[in-house]
């Protein structure tokens, strides 16, 4: 008996078609309608939203899992639940991949990490960021060690290409054990209210080992760590607003550490003088102001993106614009803590420091601080070696550094929130600023401590000699008299100085001495 006859070949095109769509559907519309339900978007749907329409061209996207144990050779999907490729983002290039929950939760295979490698290698050929989409739940346990191979190799990725290319994280569901660490490195995190979380270990193993009772939003959820821990930058209401907010980021960023940031067109002066800074600081010294106020006085169009709003208030940060060139914020914030350096302002405005000087952002500081925080938790919790964090960023920073002092400039902080002598290149001072080694009510309380003990009228002599005390030191006068400030300005005029000095020092050349690299006060 002859066998049968051939099939006829099946059309290639009609092919690629049937697996671009098998592709297309991840884990299948059972688990999308899932992901739906949980309020979280797929992976595709995130790509849309983050890159300019149609420009995703995706890569791998036949890609399946090599594991041949727990039957696992009967369950492959393509792309093996991580989407990657590149696209534009504000007509600007992107490289980006997106783990995708419907396929086998996420879970991260040796051809996933794979996938991921690809794509950060071509970034950093071409010199474009990294937009990182993570919604898994761990490593792929069937694969074993292959799987925690595949995360090491992404690390070193982050790792090498720290400071040479953005990279962006977003936490779109969970992340959680080694998963974590890739965004950890990377320079902004970004979370999801509700629907993201992220810890080293889970609340079942917390309660096991330590009989603690918590869930995991309370652990690990978005205003976790954009407030208490730090780890998030951002925690968005919802996922759309997330990306929305990548999006803007990336418009304030160079594509590489070889290029300058963007310049967009402005409508406002460079030379505008705003008359409402000069009546902003409230004449008792002892009274807060809101110093976001300003920095939206100053900056183009009032048009502030600031980062890490939840975490260390008292140190504020973020992204702006000046003559439509991007700049770098850092700020004290006298409405919180008086402003006071503490241990979370000071790691928190260290590598703010540290990533616009990887990025050729000119730093533009705002001075309104009266100390480092006092506190046995502050002592214990290590502020000499946090506090020298901010130092060491702004000293080792080589981009154009401009620094107003607004009011308070006491002691050490001083000189650590970007003084002349840490190499700032020009140092402004309101009328307003008070410049000396403390306040002088406790200088007074030193300097004149056998006078007011021998005066007769003790108030009377103690407001004599604050007022003495303040009228001589705590003005911007004597730092003026030996070049340490720049110039004292009016306030109203302080967006025009600015404008000025970062035009001066656009050309800016300055080098550290040849190194491996330096050892920071980690």
């Amino acid at each position: 008996m002859s066998p049968p006859p051939p099939s006829p070949p099946k059309d290639p095109i009609a092919r690629l078609e049937e697996m671009e769509a098998r592709a297309h559907q991840g884990g299948g519309d059972e688990r999308i309608a899932r992901q739906h339900q949980q309020g979280k978007l797929t992976a595709r749907e995130r790509i849309d939203l983050l890159l300019d329409p149609g420009s995703f061209i995706e890569l791998d996207k036949f890609v399946t899992h090599r594991c041949a144990d727990f039957g696992m050779e009967d369950q492959k999907i393509l792309g093996d639940g991580v989407l990657t490729g590149y696209g534009l983002v504000g007509g600007r290039q992107a490289f980006v991949f997106a783990q995708d929950f419907t396929v086998f939760g996420g879970s991260l295979s040796g051809a996933y990490a794979t996938k991921i490698c690809k794509v950060m290698d071509l970034a950093m050929k071409v010199g474009a960021p990294v937009i990182g989409l993570n919604d898994s739940g761990g490593a792929r346990i069937q694969e074993g060690v292959v799987s925690l191979a595949g995360y090491a190799d992404i690390f070193t990725r982050n790792v090498l290409a720290s400071g040479v290319v953005p990279q962006i994280s977003a936490i779109m569901g969970p992340c959680a054990g080694g998963a974590v660490y890739s965004p950890a490195i990377t320079d902004f995190i970004f979370m999801v209210d509700q629907t993201s979380y992220m810890f080293i270990t889970g609340p079942d193993v917390i309660k096991t080992v330590t009989h603690e009772n918590v869930t995991k939003e309370a652990l690990g959820g978005a205003h976790t760590h954009a407030a208490r821990s730090g780890v998030a930058h951002f925690a968005a209401a919802d996922e759309r607003s997330c990306l929305e907010q990548i999006r803007e980021l990336l418009s304030y960023l160079p594509q590489n550490n070889t290029e300058d940031p963007p310049q967009v067109a402005t409508r406002d002066p460079g030379d505008r003088a705003d008359a409402g800074l000069d009546t902003l600081i409230p004449s008792d010294p002892a009274k807060p102001y809101d110093i976001k106020r300003v920095i939206a006085h100053v900056v183009d169009d009032g048009h502030f993106f600031e980062v890490h709003g939840e975490y260390a208030p008292n140190m504020v940060i973020g992204l702006a614009r000046i003559e439509g060139r991007t700049i770098g914020v850092v700020a004290n914030q006298p409405a919180h803590l008086a402003g006071c350096l503490d241990i979370g302002a000071s790691i928190k405005g260290a590598r703010f420091v540290r990533f616009c000087d990887c990025f050729n952002i000119p730093l533009v500081t705002f001075v309104d601080v009266p100390g480092f925080l006092p506190g046995t938790d502050q002592e214990y919790g290590g502020i000499i070696k946090h506090g020298a964090k901010l130092l060491y960023a702004f000293v080792e920073a080589t981009v154009p550094k401009v620094t107003v002092i607004t009011r308070k400039a006491y002691g050490g902080a001083y000189d650590v929130m970007a003084s002349k002598h840490v190499r700032a290149d020009l140092n402004y001072a309101w009328p307003t600023a008070e410049i000396a080694v403390m306040g002088a009510d406790g200088a007074v309380s030193i300097v004149y401590r056998d006078e007011l003990a021998r005066a007769d009228d003790k108030p009377a002599a103690r407001a004599a000699y604050v007022a003495e005390y303040r009228e001589k030191f705590a003005t911007p006068y004597a730092a003026a008299e030996l070049g340490y400030i720049d110039e004292v300005i009016r306030p109203r005029e302080t967006r025009a100085r600015l404008a000025s000095a970062l035009r001066m020092l656009r050309n800016k050349r300055q080098t550290n001495p040849p190194k491996k690299h330096g050892n920071i006060p980690l």
